[in-house]
């Protein structure tokens, strides 16, 4: 099994092809990847069901680290964040984390019954059972602090509750909400939020548990545009300089700034590409930079396609929204 080929894994092909572009090309290699990522992530993942995605993270969404979801309005960041709360409340039994989630609630969004739908949808043998579904969904503990230093308050509150309440995922929703909140629109770039995701860092790592946070997205100025490049080779970095900064006006940034996108671990981009919504890594130590076609339905974000498609250079990083109206619609309900 050691000496076993990745091509004979039944991997998903662009994600085999990346590992073999790295001379990742038997299990053996493959299993001293996983090792590290048992190191750096603290040994464990919640899954988000995503098949390609999860194979991609090497198991879903790490443990210990904080994970930032980065993309304009309505393109289910929010539906994302809250499918990953049902997965957390879910009983081990039926692969879940059967703990409970502490998901603040910046923008007033969650809704626990869309929440109850997509488990109702995904998992009916569970949902269909007496009174199940209120007692997921009284697991969430929701916060809606109306400014920074609100949450800020709130902080020491939330630590005291993930050690005591069993608590398996913890969702800032959004953080660059909060941010321009405090400041009001036209907020620079750089916001004094470096004590916040440090302290929020900490708690991923002490309580051993995934840290989901959301960031929106502005108009990227050309003095920006290659200083996003966390992933691809030093020649594709350097081709990127020499680019024309026209090229870069349609694009997109994530809204809080360089700083705060170096202190994440993991950043996952939703965009839109000619109408249709994508899911991409967009910075990862150790998975490869791929994207997924997605689309919302009553469970949640499911993949058009497991298979993905590789992004080279600056296309890991740039935030496209072609043809996205920043509303989702489902069973008339508004989902962002």
């Amino acid at each position: 099994m050691a000496n076993k080929l990745i091509s004979e894994m039944n991997l998903p092909k662009s994600i085999a092809n990346v590992f073999a572009a790295r001379n990742i090309i038997t299990a053996k290699a493959m299993s001293l990847l996983d090792h590290r990522n048992q190191n750096e992530y603290l040994a464990g993942h919640l899954p988000t069901r995503l098949e390609g995605l999860d194979a991609a993270l090497c198991g879903g969404i790490p443990f210990g680290v904080v994970t930032e979801l980065v993309g304009p309005a309505g393109i289910g960041k929010t539906q994302f964040c809250m499918k990953l709360a049902l997965l957390a409340s879910l009983p081990t039994s039926h692969g879940g984390l059967g703990g409970r989630v502490i998901y603040v609630d910046v923008e007033s969004k969650f809704s626990s019954r869309r929440m109850i739908e997509m488990g109702i949808s995904s998992f009916p043998e569970i949902f269909h059972m007496g009174g199940l579904a209120q007692e997921m969904a009284g697991r969430v503990l929701v916060l809606r602090p109306a400014s920074l230093s609100e949450f800020t308050e709130s902080l020491q509150q939330i630590k005291v509750s993930l050690l005591q309440n069993h608590v398996k995922l913890l969702i800032v929703d959004s953080m660059a909400a909060l941010a321009s909140g405090e400041y009001g629109q036209g907020t620079p770039r750089h916001h004094p939020l470096g004590w916040h995701i440090s302290y929020i860092k900490s708690l991923a790592e002490f309580c051993r548990i995934p840290v989901v946070v959301t960031n929106q997205v502005r108009s990227q100025s050309r003095d920006e545009a290659s200083r996003y490049l966390f992933q691809g080779s030093v020649e594709s970095r350097a081709d990127t300089t020499t680019e024309d900064p026209s090229n870069f006006d349609s694009h997109l940034v994530a809204a809080l700034g360089i700083h705060w996108a170096h202190a994440v671990s993991i950043r996952l981009v939703l965009e839109s590409r000619s109408g249709q919504r994508l899911i991409k890594i967009a910075k990862s130590s150790i998975s490869p930079s791929v994207g997924f076609f997605f689309h919302i339905t009553s469970s949640g974000i499911s993949l058009l396609n497991n298979e993905g498609v590789e992004m080279m250079g600056p296309q890991a990083n740039k935030i496209h929204c072609q043809g996205h109206s920043g509303i989702i619609n489902c069973d008339t309900e508004v989902l962002q």
